[in-house]
Protein backbone atom coordinates (compact mmCIF):
# COMPACT_ATOMS: atom_id res chain seq x y z
CA UNK A 1 0.00 0.00 0.00
CA UNK A 2 1.19 3.50 -0.85
CA UNK A 3 0.92 6.57 1.37
CA UNK A 4 1.17 10.23 0.32
CA UNK A 5 3.03 12.42 2.81
CA UNK A 6 2.95 16.21 2.71
CA UNK A 7 6.41 17.20 3.90
CA UNK A 8 6.76 20.93 3.38
CA UNK A 9 4.71 23.91 2.20
CA UNK A 10 6.55 27.06 1.14
CA UNK A 11 6.35 29.89 -1.39
CA UNK A 12 8.86 27.94 -3.48
CA UNK A 13 10.09 24.42 -2.73
CA UNK A 14 13.86 24.11 -2.86
CA UNK A 15 14.89 20.57 -3.73
CA UNK A 16 17.64 18.50 -5.32
CA UNK A 17 17.01 15.24 -7.19
CA UNK A 18 19.57 12.53 -6.66
CA UNK A 19 20.04 9.10 -8.25
CA UNK A 20 17.47 7.28 -6.09
CA UNK A 21 16.44 9.93 -3.59
CA UNK A 22 15.72 13.64 -3.32
CA UNK A 23 16.80 16.34 -0.86
CA UNK A 24 14.43 19.00 0.49
CA UNK A 25 15.85 22.23 1.85
CA UNK A 26 14.69 23.92 5.06
CA UNK A 27 12.09 21.39 6.20
CA UNK A 28 10.46 22.74 9.35
CA UNK A 29 10.01 20.27 12.22
CA UNK A 30 8.36 20.65 15.63
CA UNK A 31 6.08 23.35 14.23
CA UNK A 32 4.73 25.46 17.09
CA UNK A 33 6.52 23.48 19.79
CA UNK A 34 9.64 24.23 21.82
CA UNK A 35 11.94 22.22 19.48
CA UNK A 36 10.77 24.12 16.36
CA UNK A 37 13.61 24.32 13.78
CA UNK A 38 14.56 23.69 10.14
CA UNK A 39 16.58 20.84 8.61
CA UNK A 40 17.64 19.65 5.18
CA UNK A 41 16.18 16.15 4.74
CA UNK A 42 16.66 13.36 2.20
CA UNK A 43 13.83 11.05 1.11
CA UNK A 44 13.21 7.99 -1.05
CA UNK A 45 10.16 7.39 -3.21
CA UNK A 46 8.39 9.79 -5.57
CA UNK A 47 8.39 13.58 -5.24
CA UNK A 48 5.48 15.69 -6.44
CA UNK A 49 5.30 19.47 -6.19
CA UNK A 50 1.69 20.49 -5.63
CA UNK A 51 0.68 24.04 -6.57
CA UNK A 52 -1.82 25.40 -4.05
CA UNK A 53 -4.62 27.92 -4.55
CA UNK A 54 -2.84 30.51 -2.39
CA UNK A 55 0.25 30.43 -4.62
CA UNK A 56 2.37 28.29 -2.31
CA UNK A 57 3.85 24.88 -3.13
CA UNK A 58 3.72 21.61 -1.19
CA UNK A 59 6.28 18.82 -1.49
CA UNK A 60 4.48 15.46 -1.46
CA UNK A 61 6.32 12.16 -1.07
CA UNK A 62 4.60 8.96 -2.25
CA UNK A 63 6.09 5.67 -1.05
CA UNK A 64 5.25 2.23 0.28
CA UNK A 65 3.78 2.39 3.78
CA UNK A 66 6.37 -0.05 5.19
CA UNK A 67 9.19 2.18 3.88
CA UNK A 68 7.41 5.15 5.41
CA UNK A 69 7.29 3.42 8.79
CA UNK A 70 11.05 2.83 8.91
CA UNK A 71 11.47 6.60 8.81
CA UNK A 72 8.61 7.34 11.22
CA UNK A 73 9.90 5.17 14.04
CA UNK A 74 13.45 6.50 13.64
CA UNK A 75 12.15 10.08 13.62
CA UNK A 76 9.94 9.59 16.66
CA UNK A 77 12.61 7.71 18.66
CA UNK A 78 16.30 7.04 18.11
CA UNK A 79 17.15 3.80 16.33
CA UNK A 80 19.49 2.95 19.22
CA UNK A 81 16.41 2.63 21.47
CA UNK A 82 15.50 -0.86 22.71
CA UNK A 83 14.32 -3.02 19.81
CA UNK A 84 11.05 -3.99 21.53
CA UNK A 85 10.14 -0.31 21.78
CA UNK A 86 10.85 0.19 18.07
CA UNK A 87 8.69 -2.84 17.24
CA UNK A 88 5.84 -1.53 19.40
CA UNK A 89 6.18 1.82 17.66
CA UNK A 90 6.07 0.19 14.24
CA UNK A 91 2.74 -1.43 15.13
CA UNK A 92 1.10 1.72 16.48
CA UNK A 93 2.44 3.94 13.70
CA UNK A 94 1.17 1.46 11.09
CA UNK A 95 -2.23 1.26 12.78
CA UNK A 96 -2.56 5.02 13.04
CA UNK A 97 -1.52 5.57 9.40
CA UNK A 98 -3.95 2.98 8.04
CA UNK A 99 -6.81 4.66 9.90
CA UNK A 100 -5.68 8.12 8.77
CA UNK A 101 -5.50 7.45 5.02
CA UNK A 102 -8.51 9.15 3.48
CA UNK A 103 -9.71 10.51 6.81
CA UNK A 104 -7.64 13.63 7.51
CA UNK A 105 -8.32 17.24 6.57
CA UNK A 106 -5.17 17.49 4.44
CA UNK A 107 -5.66 18.45 0.79
CA UNK A 108 -3.74 16.44 -1.80
CA UNK A 109 -2.01 14.06 0.59
CA UNK A 110 -2.85 11.57 3.34
CA UNK A 111 -0.73 12.70 6.28
CA UNK A 112 1.76 15.43 7.08
CA UNK A 113 5.35 14.84 8.15
CA UNK A 114 5.35 16.64 11.51
CA UNK A 115 3.95 16.10 15.00
CA UNK A 116 0.43 17.02 13.86
CA UNK A 117 0.37 13.51 12.34
CA UNK A 118 3.59 11.52 12.80
CA UNK A 119 7.20 12.62 12.52
CA UNK A 120 8.60 11.60 9.15
CA UNK A 121 12.09 13.00 8.67
CA UNK A 122 13.45 11.00 5.78
CA UNK A 123 16.54 8.82 5.66
CA UNK A 124 18.97 10.69 7.91
CA UNK A 125 18.13 8.87 11.17
CA UNK A 126 17.02 5.55 9.69
CA UNK A 127 19.27 2.48 9.95
CA UNK A 128 19.11 -1.32 9.88
CA UNK A 129 17.53 -1.56 13.34
CA UNK A 130 14.55 0.52 12.20
CA UNK A 131 14.22 -1.64 9.10
CA UNK A 132 14.42 -4.77 11.27
CA UNK A 133 11.71 -3.51 13.67
CA UNK A 134 9.33 -2.83 10.79
CA UNK A 135 10.14 -6.10 9.04
CA UNK A 136 9.66 -8.20 12.20
CA UNK A 137 6.20 -6.66 12.68
CA UNK A 138 5.29 -6.44 8.98
CA UNK A 139 1.56 -6.03 8.52
CA UNK A 140 0.79 -6.20 12.25
CA UNK A 141 -1.76 -3.77 13.66
CA UNK A 142 -3.74 -3.25 16.83
CA UNK A 143 -7.45 -4.04 16.59
CA UNK A 144 -10.30 -3.35 18.99
CA UNK A 145 -13.39 -5.54 19.09
CA UNK A 146 -16.48 -4.15 20.77
CA UNK A 147 -17.47 -6.61 23.54
CA UNK A 148 -20.40 -8.84 22.66
CA UNK A 149 -20.36 -7.86 18.99
CA UNK A 150 -18.51 -8.61 15.78
CA UNK A 151 -17.66 -4.92 15.34
CA UNK A 152 -13.91 -4.59 14.80
CA UNK A 153 -11.78 -1.57 14.05
CA UNK A 154 -8.14 -0.68 13.55
CA UNK A 155 -7.04 1.24 16.63
CA UNK A 156 -6.45 4.97 16.56
CA UNK A 157 -3.08 4.59 18.28
CA UNK A 158 -2.24 7.95 19.81
CA UNK A 159 1.12 8.39 21.55
CA UNK A 160 3.24 11.06 23.21
CA UNK A 161 6.71 11.58 24.63
CA UNK A 162 6.15 11.26 28.41
CA UNK A 163 2.91 10.92 30.38
CA UNK A 164 4.39 12.01 33.71
CA UNK A 165 3.07 9.00 35.64
CA UNK A 166 -0.43 8.42 34.26
CA UNK A 167 -1.79 8.47 30.73
CA UNK A 168 -4.92 10.43 29.80
CA UNK A 169 -8.37 9.71 28.39
CA UNK A 170 -8.99 10.49 24.73
CA UNK A 171 -11.90 12.82 25.51
CA UNK A 172 -9.72 15.12 27.61
CA UNK A 173 -7.78 16.11 24.51
CA UNK A 174 -10.12 15.67 21.54
CA UNK A 175 -13.80 14.86 20.89
CA UNK A 176 -16.10 14.17 23.83
CA UNK A 177 -16.30 10.47 23.11
CA UNK A 178 -15.15 7.40 24.98
CA UNK A 179 -12.46 5.42 23.18
CA UNK A 180 -12.20 2.25 25.31
CA UNK A 181 -8.58 1.50 24.50
CA UNK A 182 -7.48 5.12 25.01
CA UNK A 183 -8.29 5.36 28.69
CA UNK A 184 -6.02 6.49 31.48
CA UNK A 185 -3.60 3.88 32.87
CA UNK A 186 -0.87 4.17 35.44
CA UNK A 187 2.66 4.44 34.08
CA UNK A 188 5.30 3.96 36.76
CA UNK A 189 7.99 3.64 34.11
CA UNK A 190 8.68 7.07 32.60
CA UNK A 191 9.68 8.49 35.98
CA UNK A 192 12.47 5.92 36.23
CA UNK A 193 14.10 7.32 33.11
CA UNK A 194 14.91 10.56 34.95
CA UNK A 195 17.70 8.62 36.71
CA UNK A 196 18.53 6.45 33.71
CA UNK A 197 20.38 8.96 31.53
CA UNK A 198 22.06 6.31 29.39
CA UNK A 199 18.64 5.02 28.27
CA UNK A 200 17.54 8.54 27.38
CA UNK A 201 20.70 9.07 25.34
CA UNK A 202 20.07 5.90 23.36
CA UNK A 203 16.28 6.30 23.03
CA UNK A 204 15.80 9.99 22.19
CA UNK A 205 16.90 11.76 19.04
CA UNK A 206 19.35 14.63 19.41
CA UNK A 207 16.86 17.52 19.55
CA UNK A 208 14.60 15.65 22.01
CA UNK A 209 17.57 15.25 24.35
CA UNK A 210 17.63 19.04 24.69
CA UNK A 211 14.49 18.73 26.87
CA UNK A 212 15.71 17.72 30.34
CA UNK A 213 12.76 18.51 32.63
CA UNK A 214 10.20 16.50 30.70
CA UNK A 215 8.72 14.58 33.68
CA UNK A 216 8.37 17.32 36.31
CA UNK A 217 8.73 20.95 35.34
CA UNK A 218 8.14 24.49 36.56
CA UNK A 219 7.38 27.64 34.56
CA UNK A 220 7.11 31.11 36.12
CA UNK A 221 5.77 34.33 34.63
CA UNK A 222 5.31 37.81 35.98
CA UNK A 223 1.79 39.12 35.52
CA UNK A 224 3.02 41.47 32.80
CA UNK A 225 4.81 38.66 30.94
CA UNK A 226 1.80 36.33 31.00
CA UNK A 227 -0.65 39.10 30.06
CA UNK A 228 1.48 39.94 27.02
CA UNK A 229 1.80 36.28 25.95
CA UNK A 230 -1.96 35.69 26.24
CA UNK A 231 -2.74 38.86 24.28
CA UNK A 232 -0.44 37.87 21.42
CA UNK A 233 -1.36 34.18 21.34
CA UNK A 234 -5.12 34.77 21.63
CA UNK A 235 -5.19 37.71 19.23
CA UNK A 236 -7.37 39.66 21.68
CA UNK A 237 -6.73 41.89 24.67
CA UNK A 238 -7.61 40.27 27.99
CA UNK A 239 -5.93 43.17 29.76
CA UNK A 240 -4.02 42.24 32.88
CA UNK A 241 -4.45 38.55 33.72
CA UNK A 242 -6.00 38.36 37.18
CA UNK A 243 -6.61 34.62 37.50
CA UNK A 244 -6.44 31.23 35.77
CA UNK A 245 -9.10 28.84 37.02
CA UNK A 246 -9.13 25.14 35.99
CA UNK A 247 -12.73 24.12 35.28
CA UNK A 248 -12.23 20.51 34.21
CA UNK A 249 -9.43 17.98 34.47
CA UNK A 250 -8.91 14.56 32.96
CA UNK A 251 -8.03 11.36 34.80
CA UNK A 252 -4.33 12.21 34.91
CA UNK A 253 -4.91 15.76 36.10
CA UNK A 254 -4.52 17.44 32.72
CA UNK A 255 -6.64 20.57 32.45
CA UNK A 256 -9.18 20.38 29.63
CA UNK A 257 -11.09 23.61 30.37
CA UNK A 258 -9.55 26.78 31.79
CA UNK A 259 -11.14 30.12 32.68
CA UNK A 260 -8.85 33.02 31.88
CA UNK A 261 -9.81 36.07 33.92
CA UNK A 262 -8.49 39.40 32.68
CA UNK A 263 -9.18 43.03 33.53
CA UNK A 264 -10.79 43.51 30.08
CA UNK A 265 -12.05 40.05 29.17
CA UNK A 266 -12.86 36.68 30.71
CA UNK A 267 -13.13 33.56 28.55
CA UNK A 268 -13.00 29.78 28.82
CA UNK A 269 -10.26 27.99 26.84
CA UNK A 270 -9.93 24.31 25.89
CA UNK A 271 -9.01 21.65 25.19
CA UNK A 272 -5.57 20.80 26.48
CA UNK A 273 -3.49 21.81 23.45
CA UNK A 274 -5.21 25.19 23.20
CA UNK A 275 -4.39 25.79 26.87
CA UNK A 276 -0.75 24.78 26.41
CA UNK A 277 -0.33 27.08 23.42
CA UNK A 278 -2.10 30.07 25.02
CA UNK A 279 0.10 30.09 28.13
CA UNK A 280 3.51 29.88 26.45
CA UNK A 281 5.63 31.55 23.80
CA UNK A 282 5.74 28.13 22.10
CA UNK A 283 3.78 25.44 23.95
CA UNK A 284 3.80 24.22 27.55
CA UNK A 285 5.02 20.66 27.94
CA UNK A 286 1.54 19.51 29.04
CA UNK A 287 -1.63 20.77 30.71
CA UNK A 288 -1.15 18.52 33.77
CA UNK A 289 -0.20 21.32 36.13
CA UNK A 290 -1.03 23.15 39.31
CA UNK A 291 -1.38 26.90 38.90
CA UNK A 292 -0.25 29.15 41.74
CA UNK A 293 -1.04 32.84 41.73
CA UNK A 294 1.74 34.76 43.45
CA UNK A 295 2.26 38.46 44.22
CA UNK A 296 4.66 38.57 41.26
CA UNK A 297 2.57 36.59 38.78
CA UNK A 298 1.92 32.91 38.13
CA UNK A 299 3.81 29.66 38.72
CA UNK A 300 2.94 26.47 36.79
CA UNK A 301 4.17 23.18 38.28
CA UNK A 302 3.54 20.43 35.80
CA UNK A 303 4.13 16.84 34.80
CA UNK A 304 4.76 15.14 31.48
CA UNK A 305 5.49 16.10 27.90
CA UNK A 306 2.65 15.86 25.41
CA UNK A 307 -1.07 15.16 25.47
CA UNK A 308 -0.63 11.99 27.50
CA UNK A 309 -2.97 9.73 25.50
CA UNK A 310 -1.93 6.20 24.51
CA UNK A 311 1.65 5.02 24.49
CA UNK A 312 4.17 6.92 26.60
CA UNK A 313 7.33 6.72 24.50
CA UNK A 314 9.80 7.17 27.35
CA UNK A 315 7.80 4.83 29.58
CA UNK A 316 7.75 2.22 26.81
CA UNK A 317 11.53 2.56 26.43
CA UNK A 318 11.93 1.75 30.12
CA UNK A 319 9.54 -1.21 29.81
CA UNK A 320 11.59 -2.58 26.91
CA UNK A 321 14.80 -2.08 28.86
CA UNK A 322 13.26 -4.08 31.72
CA UNK A 323 12.55 -7.01 29.38
CA UNK A 324 8.93 -6.46 28.40
CA UNK A 325 8.16 -7.58 24.85
CA UNK A 326 6.51 -5.32 22.33
CA UNK A 327 3.14 -7.07 22.64
CA UNK A 328 3.26 -6.63 26.43
CA UNK A 329 4.05 -2.92 25.99
CA UNK A 330 1.10 -2.52 23.63
CA UNK A 331 -1.26 -4.38 25.98
CA UNK A 332 -0.31 -2.03 28.83
CA UNK A 333 -0.92 1.23 27.00
CA UNK A 334 -3.86 0.07 24.84
CA UNK A 335 -5.93 -2.20 27.12
CA UNK A 336 -8.51 -4.46 25.52
CA UNK A 337 -6.83 -4.50 22.09
CA UNK A 338 -5.56 -7.42 20.02
CA UNK A 339 -2.37 -7.64 17.98
CA UNK A 340 -3.28 -9.11 14.58
CA UNK A 341 -1.93 -9.50 11.07
CA UNK A 342 -3.69 -7.09 8.74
Amino acid sequence: MKIRVGILTAPKIQYERREKTFLLKDVRIGIGFHWDRKEDQEFEGELEIQRNADGTETAINTLDIEQYLTSVISSEMATTAPLELLKAHAVISRSWALRAIGHTDHVGFDVCADDHCQRYEGLYRRNERAIRAVEETRGQILEYREPGTENRQICDCRYHKCCGGRTENFATCWEDIDVPYLRSVECPYCGEAVHHTSLLRTSLNDYDQETHDYHDWTVRYTTAELSDIVRRKAGKDFGEIHDLIPLARGASGRISRLRVVGSHLTEEVGKELAIRKLLSESCLYSSWMDIEKTPEGFTFRGHGWGHGVGLCQIGAAVMAEKGFTYDQILAHYYPGTSLIDN
